[in-house]
């Protein structure tokens, strides 16, 4: 980096804004990795198999409800880590103002997902399961209507956090003192995340998508633990050198 580039604010509010925010990324990327273990699992493009297993799932609003926060508490370090920076002038200061702006739609976003995917899926199902079989048809086509609207607005949340990760990875590029490693990292993660977007958006759950989210996990999980490291190493008195 040269010397005229802008170098991140060591003073000790910046310095534990940087560890907030490195903190809140990884607690909130682990918490949702561990509340998405207990969603209700199955086939999710096998409707008539997995609307059965949704009606039956007792902790249905327990874990959407604990994906949201975990989801906030991502979104919240993000934006945490957009102002550490404190760009003030040129492209990278647009980068890191576009890119917060599209972590908060990512969080708008996935609380519209959450009500449609954690309260009207639900309901929905649950009065296909319990319907007579004169009204069978009308409601599971019910719930069908509501998944594809799921599929919708995760496909947008999903982009909108790409496209927040992206712009974080370029601010990053004019931001000296960071491990250099931890920029295409995070640029991988975001593509990761576009990647999903596009295939549910295009033909729903699939294998394809699987993948990204998994890939997207991990790369999350070793830019997040490698920022927390650097961010509690930091000497009260300076930055750490780039890596």
């Amino acid at each position: 980096m040269s010397s005229t580039s802008p170098v991140l604010d060591t003073t000790p509010t910046r310095r534990n804004s940087l560890r907030l925010s490195a903190t809140l990324l990884l607690a909130g990327q682990l918490l949702y990795i561990l509340v998405t273990q207990f969603h209700a699992d199955g086939d999710a493009n096998n409707h008539p198999a997995v609307f059965g297993e949704y009606a039956g799932n007792g902790i249905w609003t327990l874990v959407h409800v604990g994906q949201f926060a975990a989801m906030a508490i991502f979104l919240a370090g993000l934006l945490a880590l957009f102002s550490v920076l404190d760009l003030r002038a040129g492209a990278a200061s647009w980068a890191a103002r576009f890119g917060a702006a599209a972590a908060v739609a990512a969080l708008a976003l996935y609380g519209v997902l959450q009500a449609v995917d954690g309260v009207a899926l639900k309901q929905t199902v649950n009065a296909w399961a319990s319907a007579p079989d004169s009204e069978k048809a009308a409601r599971f086509a019910s719930a069908e209507a509501i998944r594809w609207l799921e599929w919708g607005v995760r496909s947008y949340h999903n982009l909108a956090l790409g496209i927040a990760l992206l712009l974080l990875a370029v601010a990053l590029v004019w931001t000296a003192r960071i491990p250099r490693p931890i920029v295409p990292l995070i640029g991988l993660s975001g593509l990761a995340y576009l990647m999903q977007g596009w295939v549910v958006g295009s033909v729903g759950f699939s294998q394809t998508e699987t993948i990204a989210i998994v890939l997207a996990f991990a790369l999350d999980v070793v830019w997040m633990i490698w920022l927390v490291v650097v961010a509690w190493r930091m000497p009260d008195s300076e930055a750490p050198s780039p890596g």
